[in-house]
């Protein structure tokens, strides 16, 4: 074999091609995913993430699918491989305990190793990694994001670092075991194994890339990419102010108590690292608003993304330089068994938005105000009764739900589109109902929402949804019902979200942002999603 060639002999025009032709497998790994999966959650709204790292669990490369996933990706492979040891050419390993793989337990990730062709020497070159959102893993009520939970063990099934795959053997044992703790196997089967064509397309490609470079040149390139994306990132820091800038914003409430939680962050601008302290935040809560320290990771690379160059790759070179001090047992780093499922969905969105208005206080030009701040997530579950056989099938219907982006310096916020940690679609109307027993009756934008100014605030949407099955459990987890969007240098506020339920004997029952309830045949849920915030004086 002959010596490995090192980064700096690269030229830029190789590099570039490199840097482009691992974005798109990352792309193409997504395409087979969505085309392969079973449920509407990943076909149709794409709740699923792939990325391609070195071989020593380095993101490389990553397609622009859910921020929330692959922020916390950035660590999450390094520690998956950690927990199992050595990984070998035809394992795939599976995880989804948020204590190691940090997300929620619905985000199941895979990884697999890649390996040069044979007559390159086999060596082990990187690896290929899916993360994708499950409609249900178990717990104590039907999507696995229930509204009140109180430990991680009501959320559904935990998986630790297993291999699903031994040197290309299925482990099924592994598999059964997933499979009997959930409400809709054949479904969660089939997303599995859209996942496992994602990793086989992906690590294709890789080693059609070698066969194309030779494998020295595709590894000197992984180091070269990273470099590449911390020299651009440290040139646009540099250009801000030095200084600290201090803000803090709140949780509505935890589902359990009605006091707020706080995010409070300090960021310290220096000529050679930003720094970002998370010091004055509240402590872990009863409540599954907790994050883990990855998930704060994710939030907070997004916003100082926000803040730089769209252009900048991102990979584990774009963050070198930024620093992050969260208190262990804070409800940002939280310890098991913590309820999290929420910390994923909400909590990272008020750390975006925390973190955007200090950088607001020196960079005033490039953030925008609040968008909605939440996910809104919404999940249905129960017995289909339009199936044959006795008492229907079970089903299980997740999804978010979009609202209004904030006022931005050079325009105004869109409206009733997925914000910040979500970069998902919507469930179309059309498959909602084939799929489910579920009628959508309003879906539409929240007129009057947004909030007023130079640049108004974009409006939020109105989503109402008819139970068809006798009795259905349903779960909110949604935020910004409470503290409105913020807007900036003059803007306005926009409007708080809003949940209801219409009963079948005429009543209107106020739901809260974290709730889980029983609706029967005839009986609709409504969620009302916040406007974004105005920028500027009009």
């Amino acid at each position: 074999m002959s010596d490995i060639v090192r980064p700096n002999t690269i030229d830029p025009i190789t590099l570039e091609v490199l840097r482009n032709a691992l974005e798109s497998i990352a792309d193409e790994m997504g395409a087979v995913l969505k085309r392969t999966s079973f449920s509407p959650n990943i076909k149709e709204r794409m709740d699923a993430s792939c990325a391609i790292f070195d071989a020593e669990a380095q993101l490389v490369a990553q397609a622009e699918h859910v921020p929330v996933h692959l922020g916390s990706m950035l660590r999450a492979v390094s520690a998956t491989v950690a927990a199992v040891g050595r990984v070998e050419e035809g394992d795939v390993v599976i995880v989804n305990d948020p204590f190691t793989g940090g997300s929620h337990l619905p985000d199941i990730t895979v990884v697999a190793p890649v390996h040069a062709p044979k007559d390159q020497g086999g060596r082990h070159i990187g690896y290929v990694a899916t993360r994708a959102h499950h409609a249900d893993v178990g717990g104590m009520e039907p999507g696995s994001m229930p509204g009140r939970s109180q430990e991680t063990y009501q959320e559904g099934l935990i998986i630790p670092a297993v291999r699903l795959y031994r040197r290309g053997e299925l482990q099924d044992d592994v598999m059964r075991m997933i499979l009997a703790n959930v409400r809709t196997p054949e479904e969660r089967r089939g997303d599995l194994n859209a996942q496992l064509a994602a990793l086989r397309i992906g690590e294709q490609r890789l080693q059609e890339l070698c066969g194309r470079y030779g494998a020295d040149l595709l590894t000197a390139g992984f180091d070269a990419i990273l470099d590449y994306a911390e020299r651009r990132m440290r040139r646009r820091l540099a250009e801000f102010p030095p200084g600290t800038y201090r803000a803090e914003d709140f949780m509505d409430d935890d589902g359990h108590s009605d006091a707020p939680v706080r995010v409070s962050v300090a960021v310290t601008v220096s000529p050679e690292r930003l720094v970002l302290d998370y010091s004055g935040s509240s402590p872990q809560t009863l409540g599954n608003i907790n994050a883990v320290a990855p998930m704060t990771y994710s939030a907070s690379f997004f916003a100082i993304k926000i803040l730089t160059d769209p252009e900048v790759p991102v990979n584990a070179g774009t963050f070198r330089s930024v620093e992050l001090r969260i208190p262990e047992g804070s409800f940002l780093a939280s310890r098991p068994p913590a309820a999290v499922c929420a910390g994923n969905t909400e909590t990272t969105q008020r750390i975006a938005d925390t973190v955007l208005k200090a950088c607001a206080q020196f960079a005033p030009d490039r953030v925008p105000a609040a968008s909605q701040g939440t996910m809104n997530t919404i999940a249905i579950g129960g017995r289909d009764p339009r199936a044959k056989g006795p008492g229907g099938r079970a089903y299980s219907y997740i999804e978010t739900i979009g609202g209004g982006q904030g006022g931005r310096p050079m325009g105004p916020g869109d409206d009733g589109i997925q914000c910040n940690m979500t970069n998902t679609m919507n469930t179309p109307v059309e498959a909602l109902e084939i799929t489910y027993p579920l009628r959508v009756e309003r879906y539409e934008l929240r007129e009057g929402s947004s909030g007023a100014g130079k640049h108004r605030g974009g409006n939020g949407l109105v989503r109402s949804i008819r139970i068809l099955d006798h009795t259905a459990r349903v779960s909110l987890q949604c935020e910004r019902r409470r503290f409105a969007p913020y807007g900036l240098h003059g803007g306005a506020d926009g409007k708080p979200g809003r949940n209801a339920a219409l009963h079948a004997n005429g009543t209107v029952e106020e739901v809260p942002g974290k709730a889980s309830l029983s609706l029967g045949d005839g009986e609709i849920i409504v969620v009302e999603t916040p406007g974004g915030g105005g920028w500027g004086v009009s």
